[in-house]
């Protein structure tokens, strides 16, 4: 199962180009996919997950992967909307 989450988080990075940004933006980037994925997260129920966030995402979407024991939820962060969704439970 986690070859199969790691291969959609690939595949989806690889779908779009990368833009130039200043590490910063980057960093910042991460920090509000990581908070905006963890509070969803939060209200479905997990706990305190571990949240894995792609560095650069698609051109798109951020992208991260949160784990809580056996529950393995996928998480898109539209960048220019600023909003997420997250897979089902596993």
């Amino acid at each position: 199962m986690r070859m199969l989450i790691l291969g959609a988080v690939l595949a989806l990075a690889a779908a779009g180009e990368v833009q130039a940004s200043s590490p910063v933006a980057w960093e910042e980037f991460r920090a509000d996919v990581r908070k905006q994925c963890l509070h969803r997260a939060q209200r479905l129920g997990m706990k305190s997950p571990r949240v894995i966030v792609h560095p650069v995402g698609t051109q798109n979407y951020g992208i991260a992967v949160l784990i809580e024991g056996n529950d393995k939820r996928i998480c898109l962060y539209s960048k220019q909307q600023k909003t997420v969704e997250l897979t089902p439970g596993t």
